[in-house]
């Protein structure tokens, strides 16, 4: 299904646009005997005209496409089906009602849609489609602001800043209509991504989404985003794997065409260490979602996770031919020189070229760029990363270093020990008062074990380190689980105890999920302590690309 065409003047009439286009898809999509293709695959064909291309690129038989006309209260609405295969037209019908109709116009061509395809609808489906969100059109207006956000949130450095102006969106919208379901759903989501994501790990934002999932429960319990809700709140809150992977179960039953849940079970197999069903997984997403190239990069993370470089850059290849000036995907595609055969000048041209073609790009690619200042030694660059670091920049992971943690790593690099001292104690500040909130905090504890050990506080850093493991070992989640375990080899090696920094290198070294790689080992500074000690070569020579010396 296409986006509908905007008639109408001003950004709030596209929203609007692509809101009865995004209701009539979700709609249809209920249907279990058709196969719609998500929103995010079809957004790049706003406008485009060659349905035959089209229905190629997407592998489907029909497509639908239409237009939208607002004026003031009033709407115009065109919608044809055509036929991909012959580029004929099935059906064909043009609208016209108040804004108050708009709802059921979503569902009249929905019905209509379903009918000429000759579908099999169950009760149930034909229930769905007839559903309005709400009978509250300026609740809508505020979801759509939301929802918009939301699905931009990958592609932008202001993640948290987008995710607290949704949540105050469908605050406003659940407000005026206590029983708008789809927006407890987006708002349920949008506090277990501040949760998750570390911007707001606290008892409170947790008794935010919980509040959100109990209205979803109320209103909706049986239903398929019912489920896939508290799957998303099991996996983002608690990280209760199984549970999570059940309601999963549940969703599939009516919301056959749903991608994001295939790609929730693969990030969950990930986590249980279950690779090759993780890919597995995606790859079914990526079916439903053929031209979501975020997809693909999740995929290209598995393979890197496995250190399937090979297959890692085939898979960012792809995203790339689908997005070809996507930052992300362009930068991570020069990192797997990087990576895998210590090899930083790939991805330093990336960078430059990309910073020259659009210096605005810059908040979206701190984080590498930074990895390849430190890795070349370079405290300029590294300054220059410093000054387009967004709050919430120094992340790694879901790991909060604060960014004056990376403002001290820089003021060491270049050899200011009284400021890279100043800047610690900062980051200490910060991070105390983060664990002392959430005591059982495993990636703020960690980041506090990392920021001791930089200051000479030898006993806390490895008491905070240990702990991290301790909350969150590899057979809890083998992605934050072995990086607990690389942090805490640092610690180990910024105090002073080389044989267990040793140890639980070499642990860490050997696992799937694990950061620890050939180019990690040999180029980063943090592991200056190591360097000369004959086991720490040997574990970088075990990690070494075949062939070298």
């Amino acid at each position: 299904m296409l986006p509908f065409e905007n008639l109408s003047e001003g950004k709030e009439s596209a929203l609007f646009a692509d809101g009865i286009q995004d209701g009539i898809l979700t709609k249809l999509a209920k249907v279990a005997d058709l196969k719609v293709i998500s929103r995010t695959s079809v957004m790049e064909y706003r406008g485009a005209r060659n349905t035959q291309q089209i229905g190629r690129a997407l592998n489907v038989s029909h497509v639908l496409e239409g237009s939208v006309h607002r004026n003031a209260d009033k709407i115009h609405v065109n919608a044809k089906l055509i036929d991909t295969r012959t580029d004929t037209y099935v059906w064909a019908e043009e609208y016209d009602g108040d804004l108050t109709d708009m709802f059921a116009l979503q569902s009249e061509i929905a019905q209509k849609v379903a009918d000429h395809l000759q579908t099999k609808v169950s009760v149930v489906e034909k229930a769905a489609i007839a559903e309005p969100p709400t009978g509250d059109l300026v609740a809508y207006d505020l979801y759509l602001r939301a929802k918009d956000l939301i699905n931009g949130i990958p592609f932008t450095a202001r993640a948290k800043e987008d995710l607290l102006q949704a949540v105050q969106l469908l605050d406003q919208a659940v407000a005026r209509d206590p029983s708008f379901f789809t927006a407890y759903y987006q708002l349920a989501g949008a506090h277990d991504r501040m949760y998750f994501l570390g911007f707001d790990h606290t008892d409170a934002r947790l008794h935010l989404a919980e509040t959100a999932v109990q209205s979803i429960r109320s209103l909706r319990a049986g239903s398929g985003e019912a489920h896939l809700a508290v799957a998303q709140h099991l996996y983002w809150a608690y990280r209760d794997y199984d549970r999570a992977h059940q309601e999963l179960v549940a969703a599939r039953r009516t919301l056959p065409n749903e991608s994001r849940i295939p790609l929730l079970a693969g990030y969950i197999d990930r986590r249980q260490g279950h690779w090759e069903k993780s890919l597995d997984e995606m790859k079914q997403a990526l079916e439903l979602d053929p031209r979501n190239f975020s997809i693909l990069q999740q995929i290209s993370l598995t393979y890197e996770a496995l250190r399937h470089y090979r297959e890692m850059a085939a898979s960012l290849d792809r995203a790339l031919i689908i997005a070809p000036k996507d930052v992300p995907s362009r930068v991570r595609r020069a990192w797997v020189d990087l990576e895998s055969r210590a090899n930083p000048k790939p991805l330093h041209t990336a960078i430059e070229t990309i910073l020259a073609e659009d210096p605005n790009a810059a908040p979206v690619l701190v984080d590498l760029w930074l990895d390849l200042a430190l890795r070349e030694r370079d405290p300029a660059a590294a300054e220059r990363v410093l000054a387009a670091m967004p709050v919430g920049g120094c992340y790694e992971e879901n790991i909060p270093f604060p960014n004056s943690w990376c403002e001290g790593v820089v003021a060491r690099l270049r050899g200011d020990e009284q400021a890279a001292r100043a800047a610690f104690i900062s980051a200490r500040k910060e991070l105390e008062q983060t664990v002392r909130d959430q005591p059982d905090y495993a990636a703020g504890l960690c980041a506090l074990g990392v920021v001791d050990a930089a200051l000479g506080n030898k006993e806390d850093a490895i008491r905070e380190g240990r702990r991290a493991v301790e909350l969150i070992p590899v057979s809890k989640s083998a992605i934050e689980g072995p990086m607990l375990i690389q942090y805490l080899a640092v610690i180990y090696a910024w105090t002073g105890d080389k044989d267990r920094a040793i140890e639980r290198l070499a642990e860490t070294a050997k696992l799937p999920g694990s950061h620890v790689t050939y180019g990690y080992l040999r180029l980063n500074p943090l592991w200056d302590p190591l360097r000369g000690d004959p086991r720490f070569n040997k574990i970088v020579a075990s990690l070494a690309p075949k062939g070298s010396k």
